[in-house]
């Protein structure tokens, strides 16, 4: 069975979340103009929807993509189809070879499976600096965030103002999962075929697994770590902003003793 057959499940209020979400996409274009805002695209479910959207309402609004070096098969596939049919910019950015190369000399290819803290530091090098980079000079940025998610994103509005320098828009927020892939159904919007595994959440491949019935959206993300510790850092509220990354050299990046919890 698909992950279309398994989940589109509107929602009753479906029509009224859709033209909500459209409204905010055209107010992040008008609020900032194409050049300073762009889309956090994942590959995943909701980022496939969020980007169909931005090219059926006509808008500029560019996305980026991080290719961590880590990623699926069936994502680097994905990737390469949004690239050849997007009608707007999808950039590719990716880690920094001198420091992947330093900590997988240091610490091995899959040290992330023997602490929070090594993994958190591989996130560091192959999601958030690349994140940093690709927000510099962005007054805002959209993401694929639903509330229904996870217990950290529970609150999750439709446009975050707790950063002072840069506004998050989710779309999403209000959605459910049934709504995503019933917007994906009557749309014909391509899907990472994962998801038709039992991979909700998709992140890199030796930190994502499918999910059993009852287990919980994000279940499958870093499975062996406590519940409490399932961010990477891209979404986390504590961080003042993902930019402050950049300003690291790579020296910082790299020494686990030395990384603040991401």
């Amino acid at each position: 069975m698909s992950a279309i057959d398994l989940h589109a499940r509107p929602s009753a209020d479906f029509e009224a979340k859709l033209t909500a979400t459209r409204r905010v996409l055209q107010e992040a274009q008008v609020a900032h103009g194409a050049a300073f805002v762009t889309q956090a695209h994942s590959l995943g479910a909701e980022d496939m929807v969020v980007g169909h959207l931005i090219d059926a309402l006509g808008l500029d609004i560019p996305a980026f993509v991080l290719e961590t070096g880590r990623l699926h098969p069936e994502t680097l596939a994905l990737l390469e189809r949004l690239r050849a049919e997007a009608r707007r910019p999808i950039e590719v950015m990716h880690p920094r070879e001198e420091a992947v190369v330093h900590f997988v000399a240091r610490e091995g290819l899959d040290a992330m499976y023997r602490s929070i803290d090594l993994r958190k530091a591989c996130c560091d090098i192959r999601k958030m600096e690349p994140l940093a980079r690709a927000l510099e000079g962005k007054q805002a940025w959209i993401t694929g965030l639903r509330r229904e998610q996870s217990g950290a994103r529970a609150d999750v509005p439709l446009v975050d103002r707790s950063n002072a320098e840069r506004l998050k828009y989710n779309p999403l927020a209000e959605w459910t999962w049934g709504d995503v892939w019933h917007y994906i159904r009557e749309h014909q919007v391509p899907y990472n075929p994962l998801h038709d595994e039992f991979f909700p959440s998709i992140g890199c491949a030796p930190c994502t697994r499918a999910i059993s019935l009852g287990e919980d959206f994000r279940a499958g993300r870093w499975w062996w770590e406590d519940e409490a510790a399932k961010e990477c850092g891209l979404h986390v509220a504590q961080e003042d902003d993902p930019v402050a990354v950049s300003a690291l050299p790579i020296s910082r990046l790299s020494p686990i003793a030395e990384r603040s919890p991401s």
